[in-house]
């Protein structure tokens, strides 16, 4: 199928006006535009259907394809709301309305915290009719710190969400029902286990309590010295601890490739790290991703489940998560520098544009939220040309989807639509946001090297601040290297703290910030402006981010 030629992979879009950076800023900015407001009508639209005793929001709504169903009671469950609907309104709300983000968006903690904690800060799922609870969910807790509070600790850092998934992670572990030769596990299923994998691989480097090294180590042991030798190198669905036998099936989408991405991450800090667990691990996890890439089609995507044994599919439809474990794929290259892996990832990038309007999800939004989110996660690190012209194509499909309202299709994935549109708007804007954005604010950039060409285009009368984006995995994480991962925001144009950039525009004088002063935003016209370091060192700083380091 022909693609569209890109005129520079640094563009990070297939734009008109190629040749001018400033043209393509501007356009970036008039879709990054688009994306904040369907973003924002997502976000009231669901605030009006708020519980007004507790203020938090039903799983389904009345109507839609995928909505409450006549006579069905109200739920709040915080593996669906919690994880994927709740995180994004208050990312959206942070942009979009911050008083909205200080006020109510906390209150709603308040309120998840009040009303849903069952054990300890354990929470359980919420009849918002009778107000009902049910019993301590470590699934909700799984979901709900994987897909919800990682995400809003990857944007925002230390919030009030941090401390609440750092409490309910570690009374979750605390009360792990599964006995294994290993310790207790939060479960016998590759999904909730490896979603509080995902979670403790951020929270011990980010906390250095020794707690939460010893959780994700005991999971991780488990996987690599029992299910993944008794399962042909795969992480089962489910596994027998006891029996020490599993089923078989291979899951390549959500409920099941969560381990895949956990274990990884896990192997890539153990390495960085220099423990003895990184040898142990390696050639495990290599075989687990060489025999997931060898059951690919031949466009290198992946089908829905698989049978470990003889690797094919027992479900012919292809894995919308795709990226989700092309992401580990990468990561592991990140880790070990082993390019055939690097390779994989390009080449599945390299057939995107086979893929339009593919039905990932039975006719779902919601499918191409997260074919598109895949797509993103490995664009920021390998900008393919027919990926970034796949993204601007889908995306156009996913948004087409939304209604009037606001609404999508009346359910609690609707998180998901403004969680895609919240990392396409970052990379048109590479990173770049304002304290707030308000009907007409247009945010586009453009980076070249080491120069962003940033456009902003505003109502009259508009004052306020740009932020730049920082080298989140780092500063928040403590991460050795930016790896790719589920559930981050990836990161665009990085400003270091203590380097000086030089911000001018053609319409004034220049500008001199540190770094650290541009995260925290600087008070821009509307406009065109260029933004680079000084240099020569040290004014220019000549730090070199360990990820930038071959391994």
């Amino acid at each position: 199928m022909m693609t569209r030629l890109i005129i520079s992979a640094l563009m990070l879009a297939p734009l008109s006006g190629a040749g001018d950076p400033f043209a393509q800023a501007r356009e970036n900015g008039r879709r990054w535009e688009e994306c904040a407001a369907a973003a924002r009508r997502v976000l009231h639209a669901w605030m009006k259907h708020a519980d007004p005793k507790t203020l938090l929001l039903p799983d389904r709504l009345p109507g839609g394809p995928r909505g409450l169903k006549p006579g069905a009671p109200r739920i709040y469950t915080p593996h669906n709301s919690g994880a994927d609907l709740y995180p994004y309104l208050i990312l959206t709300a942070e942009l979009t309305d911050p008083e909205l983000y200080h006020g109510r968006m906390m209150e709603m903690l308040r309120n998840e915290v009040r009303f849903t904690t069952a054990q300890d800060s354990i929470p359980a799922n919420l009849n918002l009719d009778t107000g009902e609870l049910g019993p301590p969910s470590l699934f909700g807790a799984g979901e709900y710190a994987k897909d919800g509070l990682i995400a809003v600790t990857e944007r925002l850092g230390r919030t009030p969400w941090f401390y609440r998934m750092t409490d309910m992670i570690a009374d979750a572990m605390n009360h792990a029902p599964v006995p294994s030769a290993f310790g207790n596990l939060p479960a016998s299923d590759s999904e909730l286990n490896g979603d509080f994998l995902q979670t403790l691989v951020r929270l011990a480097p980010m906390t250095s309590d020794p707690r939460f090294w010893e959780w994700a180590r005991r999971i991780g042991d488990a996987y690599i010295e029992e299910v993944l030798p008794g399962n042909h190198g795969m992480p089962a669905t489910k596994w027998d601890f006891t029996e020490h036998k599993g089923d078989r099936q291979v899951r390549l989408r959500d409920h099941g490739n969560e381990m895949v991405v956990g274990l990884v991450l896990l192997y890539a800090l153990e390495q960085d790290y220099g423990t003895p667990r990184a040898a142990r691990y390696r050639p495990v996890v290599a075989r687990m991703l060489d025999r997931i890439l060898e059951s690919a089609n031949p466009d290198g995507l992946l089908y829905n489940v698989i049978d470990a044994a003889t690797l094919k599919p027992l479900n012919s439809g292809l894995s919308d998560n795709w990226g989700y474990v092309y992401g580990a794929v990468y990561a592991f290259y990140q880790a070990t520098g082993e390019t055939k892996y690097r390779d994989a990832v390009r080449r599945v990038l390299s057939n995107l544009t086979k893929y339009r309007n593919y039905d990932w999800e039975n006719g779902s939004f919601d499918g191409y939220a997260d074919s598109i989110e895949s797509a993103l996660y490995l664009v920021a690190r390998e900008p393919v040309p027919q990926a970034l012209d796949w993204i601007e194509s889908e995306i156009r499909v996913m948004m087409n989807m939304q209604q009037p309202s606001g609404l999508i299709e009346h359910w609690y994935g609707e998180g998901n639509f403004n969680r895609t549109l919240l990392l396409y708007m970052d990379m048109k804007s590479q990173g770049c946001r304002p304290d707030r954005w308000v009907p007409g604010l247009r945010v586009g950039a453009v980076r070249e090297g080491n120069r962003l060409y940033l456009s902003l285009e505003a109502p009259r009368g508009w004052q306020g601040r740009i932020r730049f984006d920082y080298a989140r995995h780092r500063r928040v994480l403590n991460f050795p290297k930016n790896y790719v991962r589920l559930n981050e925001f990836p990161e665009w144009y990085v400003v270091e703290e203590n380097t000086l950039y030089r911000v001018r525009s053609g319409a004034g004088p220049e500008h001199i910030y540190l770094g650290s002063e541009l995260i925290a935003g600087v008070p821009l016209a509307p406009g065109d402006w260029i933004v680079e370091p000084v240099g020569p060192p040290p004014y220019g700083a000549a730090r070199k981010s360990a990820e930038e380091k071959k391994p």
